[in-house]
């Protein structure tokens, strides 16, 4: 049964990504680098995602995430949950199991709002108290593929048994993402 479940799941997957369209990007902050890729981001159904964030002060995460979406009109709401790898430098290498979603606004056929919040309390994480993820900004697309972004992203590790918090992000970034 196990077997029929996971088989049929990924098949979804699958069928999702194939119809939708597949995007790269990277973005650049103060003290920190963050590279993504997303599957179906920017339309209904099943969306797949995942991103590395890179902190020399406070440590790396490597996170995986499945999504749905939903229209509201000009809007794209997504609900989801994201595997999150954490290697902060001050602590335990551990794993967070985040649950979360986000918004996007498409105001014009060149300009998009966004944003996402995820969210790993003890219970769900390994090596950090808590795990919390949050993205909010802007995109321009300059021509398809290619399109600017600007916003500010914010990743904390939070510290447990007394040692400190590693913030691998907390700040405004620039950045560009190709979109195929």
């Amino acid at each position: 049964m196990k077997k029929a479940v996971v088989a049929g799941l990924t098949g979804l997957l699958l069928v999702s990504g194939a119809a939708n369209a597949v995007s790269f990007n990277g973005q650049v902050g103060k003290d920190y680098t963050n590279f993504g890729f997303g599957a179906g981001t920017e339309s209904s159904g099943l969306a797949l995602s995942g991103n590395w964030a890179h902190n020399d002060d406070d440590g790396d995460i490597v996170g995986l995430g499945l999504g749905f979406n939903i229209p509201l009109g000009p809007m794209m709401a997504t609900v989801g949950g994201k595997g999150v790898y954490l290697n902060p430098d001050v602590g335990s290498e551990g794993y967070a199991a985040a649950v979360g979603g986000g918004l996007q606004w498409q105001m014009m056929d060149s300009l998009r709002l966004f944003g996402e919040y995820y969210y790993s309390p003890d219970s769900l994480s390994s090596g950090v108290k808590d795990y919390t993820e949050a993205n909010a900004g802007a995109r321009y697309t300059i021509m398809r593929p290619l399109s600017i972004e600007a916003g500010y992203r914010y990743i904390n590790l939070s510290g447990k048994e007394g040692k400190r918090d590693n913030k691998v992000a907390d700040g405004p970034y620039v950045g560009v993402s190709a979109s195929f």
